[in-house]
């Protein structure tokens, strides 16, 4: 079987821009992409808003500035408010106790981590830090009149600046640092300069910022991740279907088809033999399928969502289904795979016939159909800033990986740069990778137009959950979703907060299983069993059953310990309907073995 040529569909041609006009209901096919037959001077504004946007790294000036605006004048409107924050400044002072309460054992810091921080003079400097810190989040939060946005842009820029100014970033100030310059004689600080001159040489060779050549080097795909043996049974211009080796004389009747986001590589859910998902469902009787995305360029602007709906999920499906003797199938999406699963899942049931349905149930890994509170995330997402991004990627055609990388370091800047940077340039120590982190470092690009719709569809205006998303010329209503459904959230999710994946309760009366794991976004999901300090929470709301708020629901359900994976596996077998012989690889038609090409593109 040849690879297909991929050509954008009708309807991602009209969802792409229909942000430019009044927000409304548009399902009409429209005219091609804009941006490459705009009028010479749209050109040249969308030139110079590129330019502007390389020199910013895509963040917006304007919207930095408006959200400063916005506090500085009803703070300075506010004199109740600023006597407030004075006395809370002077306060431990006026007190006579300049050893200030700690916060750093609470809050997980591991800046602060070694004792010494304890004694004097270290103490002393790392309260008078934690204090100034507490005083910011103080000034940026909870002032009348701020619009909530520009109220967690400042928030989040003060945040930086003070993470900037922490004494543990200072090696005369640190005494982790001096007692390991005195015990080695200065050799850490020749060890970091090498880090440094790393990193810095990856960074102009195209590498994700931050990793570090051990880590940006070529993932060993194939050999020592992504080794469940399998085959390539499929592919067009947009993925790659991989079927897995059946490990059991007997398979449960329904298949696995797990659909990967598209930011990163699939074989985050096919790492190590230990910790890979897909090697855990294969030798528990599950027939599993992974669709395994392309690594797009320029040639790609103009693919949207619909396009990775109907040339990646709705093609993978058909397939799954023509090997897997028709029998409906668990779906399984991780993250925007999730989101677009949901998508996918909620207008096959609305156009399906029952006795026909392709479905038999769909599970959601840390992914959100409701994006009105997408978290930090949120903080890079208003016109502005979408504005100069768009701009960024229309010049390119995509977003890169390495631009991804630093906005997500960005975020979380305290643990994903200044702990590590004092770690590897400060004390010279360079941490073994991991697999995960070998797969982190494995960046993909993002095509423009499916990027832009992304954010301005689905974060920007919220259109699936409220109503406006179409496919093939209809729209989708998340409340036609009536299978059974199992939803993944995660403690720490700074890219899907679990209270906002939590809200496909508001969005469907269906019978949902809502799991709440230890962990982050990655490593929350990739928690095989015997892995130590793991707990869960779950619950099932029985279709048409009462709704329970994400803290009530909290409170209320206790804590399991140790890993949610059997949990999930022992769902999918009963929502089966028995065994049967495992069905041949690819019906007979095997293209590659596993994990095939596009997963190794660069």
């Amino acid at each position: 079987m040849t690879e297909t040529a991929l050509a954008p569909s009708d309807h991602s041609q009209s969802v792409a821009f229909a942000a430019d006009t009044a927000i409304g209901l548009d399902c009409s096919p429209a005219v091609a992409d804009g941006s490459l037959s705009a009028s010479p001077l749209e050109r040249i504004d969308r030139l110079m808003h590129a330019a502007l946007a390389q020199g910013t790294r895509g963040v917006s000036p304007a919207a930095l500035g408006l959200a400063w605006l916005d506090w500085a004048w009803h703070l300075a409107s506010s004199p109740g408010r600023q006597v407030a924050l004075a006395q809370q400044m002077i306060q431990p002072w006026r007190d006579g106790s300049p050893n200030l309460p700690t916060r750093h054992t609470k809050n997980g810091d591991p800046r602060f981590g070694d004792p010494d921080w304890e004694r004097w003079p270290f103490g002393p400097l790392r309260d008078t830090f934690l204090h100034t810190e507490a005083f910011w989040q103080a000034a940026t939060t909870g002032l009348r009149g701020v619009s909530p946005h520009h109220e967690q842009v400042i928030s989040f820029a003060a945040r930086q600046w003070t993470d900037l100014l922490s004494p543990s970033n200072c090696w005369w100030l640190n005494p982790e640092v001096l007692r390991v310059t005195l015990a080695t004689g200065g050799q850490n600080f020749l060890a970091g300069g090498t880090h440094w001159l790393e990193h810095h040489q990856e960074i102009w060779s195209g590498c994700a910022p931050g990793a570090s050549r051990r880590r940006c080097a070529p993932s060993p795909v194939g050999q020592n991740v992504a080794i469940t043996p399998g085959k390539v049974v499929y592919r067009n211009a947009l993925m790659e279907l991989i079927q897995y080796t059946p490990q059991t004389p007997a398979v449960w009747r329904e298949p696995v088809l797990v659909v990967p986001s598209w930011i990163l590589k699939y074989y985050i859910l096919d790492l190590s033999p230990h910790n890979s998902l897909v090697r855990y469902l294969v030798e528990r009787g599950h027939t599993v399928f992974m669709i395994s995305w392309r690594n797009p360029r320029e040639e790609a602007r103009d693919l949207g969502l619909n396009d990775y709906l109907e040339s990646g999920l709705f093609e993978a499906l058909a397939k799954v289904r023509d090997i897997a003797g028709a029998n409906p199938v668990h779906a399984a999406g991780y993250c925007l795979g999730g989101t677009l699963l949901a998508i996918g899942a909620t207008a096959l049931e609305r156009d399906a016939q029952p006795k026909s349905a392709p479905l038999q149930s769909v599970t959601l890994f840390a992914a959100q159909t409701d994006f009105s509170e997408p978290g930090e995330l949120g903080l890079f997402i208003d016109a502005s800033e979408l504005g100069y991004l768009d701009a960024l990627m229309w010049e390119q055609g995509y977003l890169d990986g390495a631009q991804m990388a630093g906005a997500f370091q960005m975020l979380h800047s305290r643990d994903l740069v200044w702990s590590r940077l004092m770690r590897e340039y400060l004390l010279g120590e360079h941490p073994e990778p991991t697999d995960l982190m070998a797969w982190n470092a494995d960046t993909t690009r993002l095509p423009y137009r499916m990027h832009s719709e992304n954010l301005q569809r689905l974060f920007l205006r919220n259109d699936l959950a409220e109503g406006r998303y179409c496919v093939q010329g209809r729209p989708v209503a998340m409340g036609d979703l009536k299978l059974p459904t199992f939803v993944v959230g995660t403690e720490r999710d700074h890219v899907s907060p679990w209270r906002s994946v939590y809200k496909l309760h508001l969005l469907t009366s269906t019978e949902i299983t809502f799991l709440l794991t230890s962990g982050g976004h990655n490593a929350g999901i990739i928690s095989e069993p015997g892995h130590d300090g793991r707990h869960y929470r779950f619950g099932t709301r029985p279709k048409d059953g009462p709704y329970l708020s994400p803290n009530e629901w909290f409170a209320h359900t206790p804590v399991c310990e140790g890993s949610w994976w059997p949990h999930w596996q022992q769902w999918l077998a009963d929502h089966s309907s028995g065994k049967t012989a495992p069905p041949t690889l690819g019906a007979g038609t095997v293209l590659a073995e596993a994990p095939g090409s596009y997963v190794l593109e660069s």
